[in-house]
């Protein structure tokens, strides 16, 4: 029963955060616009409680929502669950199919991942006090080429999956136009295995963006070179951002 209620306010929680600011919401919308347009087709990959699906919707994107965490499909069905513009596969993703063993963090699903080397990274660093990942589950996986095979190719993908990010990105054989993917400083080298994968994948233009501000770093677009070395420098108070790549 315990567990059980450390979840649904783990969710409850994430639900006021990521849903309950309309400055968010808005900041959401006027980034997504630079990558997104009306009829476009974009995949969420770590959908969580459905903010960026919600910003993809109000543009008139089209979303393949992946969330593998009951819980939050959950939440995600009550929310987009009778939009026909967006398809949840309750699914991981990763470099292969089959099964993974998901690690939750109850009290904060959100930061719930597939890494055990992400859970080891954040024992003890400053900023990630406190979190217990108290629960195991055995999830599907499947890949970014075969999600491309199920819905067609689309113009934007998100990816936020807690230091699985390269695993994710090794699913993928064909650059799309856009795609974003999250770093955080206690994993530094998961985010360059990933901006190198995407550099492998055709990719030549990157800008970031730091915590939720929803605003580029940069003024224009950056070289992998350039943002490899501003992802070393970075301190480590900065915490997490995503990187933006484009063809």
């Amino acid at each position: 029963m315990l567990a059980g209620l450390r979840t649904v306010v783990g969710v409850l929680r994430s639900l006021r955060t990521y849903h309950g600011d309309r400055h968010h919401r808005a900041g959401l919308d006027r980034l997504y616009r630079q990558f997104v347009q009306p009829g476009d087709l974009v995949f969420d990959i770590g959908a969580h409680v459905g903010d960026r699906v919600g910003a993809f919707r109000r543009i008139g994107a089209r979303v393949v929502a992946a969330e593998p965490q009951p819980a939050l499909l959950a939440v995600l069905k009550l929310l987009y669950g009778r939009d026909r513009a967006v398809a949840v596969e309750p699914v991981a993703v990763g470099r292969g199919e089959g099964f993974a063993e998901l690690i939750v963090n109850r009290a904060n699903p959100t930061v719930s991942t597939l890494s055990p080397d992400f859970i080891a990274a954040a024992d003890g660093a400053p900023n990630w006090e406190g979190q217990s990942w108290d629960s195991r589950l055995r999830v599907p996986m499947t890949t970014l080429d075969a999600l491309v095979a199920r819905h067609g190719v689309p113009a934007f993908i998100k990816i936020d999956v807690e230091g699985f990010e390269a695993e994710v990105l090794l699913g993928l054989t064909r650059a799309v136009p856009t795609l974003s993917f999250e770093f955080t400083t206690i994993q530094r080298e998961v985010a360059l295995a990933a901006l190198a994968r995407c550099v492998a994948l055709g990719f030549s233009r990157f800008n970031v963006t730091l915590g939720e501000t929803h605003a580029f770093v940069h003024d224009g677009w950056r070289s992998a070179e350039e943002v490899s070395a501003w992802l070393r420098a970075l301190p480590h108070a900065a915490n997490s951002g995503d990187v933006y790549a484009a063809l």
